[in-house]
């Protein structure tokens, strides 16, 4: 028996921990292609640890679809998860294959382009200033919730229309789909004795996803009396193959954009300060020469990695450095260890906020690349600047709390003092 034998991604520990780059360190150095068998509820999976490998399945999507689900191993097995092919509200560009992933996606490809992004700057600045000054007040806070999450969260919830009286609820709605796995967020919906378990998993993250798509199914029926110039009107309006996108794949949409648009950009706000943090020297670097925040924001990008990972679904026998996949296997990206992979990234080990250059994968490649790459970027390095000129001595005041999830990377509590 290898020590890779006792490894099992499954083990939700590992990283909320704080253990998973270690494992995963083993593991590209060990089995840079690993197998982890499944258990009582979940297939078997393959893992791909190596940066070159990640962008391989990333690239060949006629080899590795997206279509049977992207979040882990099983998820979408109808034996082991009924309400997996079911849920509500369609699909989204996310599961989608070339060549409709291509065609749908540029429905709103030019609300995310550089030059939309850079005609946003003073909104989201006066968005990240607006929640620095609710802070005026106060000593010390949560920054998870009371910075982070709220940059990111009223950027995409204005893109989209949303009233601001519910962003709190989509905030809300996010944490139970994409935290599902923790604890916190299973006790809002399950009784003590149902959590714990894959279907516990799944009643949680399903009850989010349910009532946002409650949510914007009403804000659809608004739209129709009264259109907006909102991101929900465009896809209204757009058509595909000149047809217009059922109600169904409209929700989908509107369902990514929410939980994709502020989950991911929150943890890398959180994870950047924390970083920075036990970094002193390279935090003094950067607050005595902002001009190099272009390349922290990205080395903090790389150093957090917001998703654990992604998961595609092999369409035939495929091999990856001498492994052999079959058809219909499980394919996870483990994002982490390729933004650490010692073949690409010089000392990966240390945080270098000049890094160059900084290839990361934080964000995806390929078709998938992530849609909003360029508003996260823009936030965090507004929200950098914003908080170093109000706050420039902040510091942690306690330890963490992470996720308990191996999807994503994620901070739940973050206490700070605010100097």
């Amino acid at each position: 028996m290898t020590v890779v034998d006792n490894i099992n991604l499954l083990d939700l520990d590992i990283f909320e921990r704080g253990q998973a780059h270690e494992v995963l360190r083993t593991l590209r150095h060990e089995a840079p292609v690993y197998w982890n068998e499944g258990d009582a509820e979940l297939r078997g999976f393959w893992n791909v640890l190596k940066y070159e490998d990640v962008k391989f399945v990333s690239s060949h999507p006629e080899l590795f679809s997206s279509t049977r689900g992207i979040t882990g191993p099983g998820l979408r097995d109808p034996e082991n998860n009924p309400n997996a092919l079911t849920q509500p509200g369609g699909v989204s560009i996310i599961t989608m294959d070339p060549p409709r992933h291509v065609k749908v996606r540029r429905l709103v490809n030019r609300g995310f382009t550089p030059r939309a992004v850079n005609a946003m700057e003073p909104k989201i600045r006066e968005i990240a200033i607006h929640i620095l000054d609710r802070l005026a007040d106060r000593a010390e806070c949560d920054f998870v919730l009371d910075v982070a999450s709220q940059l990111p969260l009223a950027v995409i919830c204005g893109l989209m229309g949303v009233p601001e009286p519910d962003w709190p609820l989509m905030f809300q709605l996010t944490n139970l789909t994409l935290g599902a796995a923790d604890p916190e967020y299973q006790a809002q919906v399950l009784a003590e004795e149902e959590r714990g378990t894959l279907a516990a998993r799944s009643r949680t993250a399903l009850a989010g996803r349910l009532k946002m798509t409650e949510f914007f199914r009403d804000l659809l029926e608004e739209r129709r009396k009264t259109p907006g110039d909102d991101l929900v009107n465009v896809l209204m309006e757009s058509e595909v193959d000149g047809e217009k996108l059922s109600e169904s794949d409209i929700l989908a949409f509107c369902f990514l954009l929410v939980v994709a648009g502020n989950e991911t950009t929150r943890n890398a706000i959180s994870g950047g300060l924390w970083v920075l943090c036990e970094h002193p020297e390279e935090r003094a670097r950067l607050q005595a020469d902002m001009s190099l925040l272009d390349s922290a924001v990205d080395e903090i990008l790389r150093w957090t990695s917001p998703l654990h990972h992604m998961a595609r679904r092999t369409t035939a026998e495929v091999e990856v450095r001498g492994q052999k996949m079959q058809a219909d296997e499980s394919v996870l990206m483990w994002y982490p260890s390729a933004n650490r992979d010692e073949d690409v990234f010089t000392d990966p080990y240390r945080f270098d906020i000049t890094r160059s250059p900084n290839d990361h994968l934080a964000f995806g490649h390929h078709e998938h690349y992530c849609l909003g790459a360029e508003f996260a970027r823009k936030e965090i390095r507004v929200m950098f600047e914003e908080l170093f000129a109000r706050y420039p001595r902040i510091e942690l005041n306690g330890k963490p709390e992470r996720l308990r999830s191996n999807f994503i990377n994620g901070i739940k509590r973050m206490p700070v003092r605010l100097r």
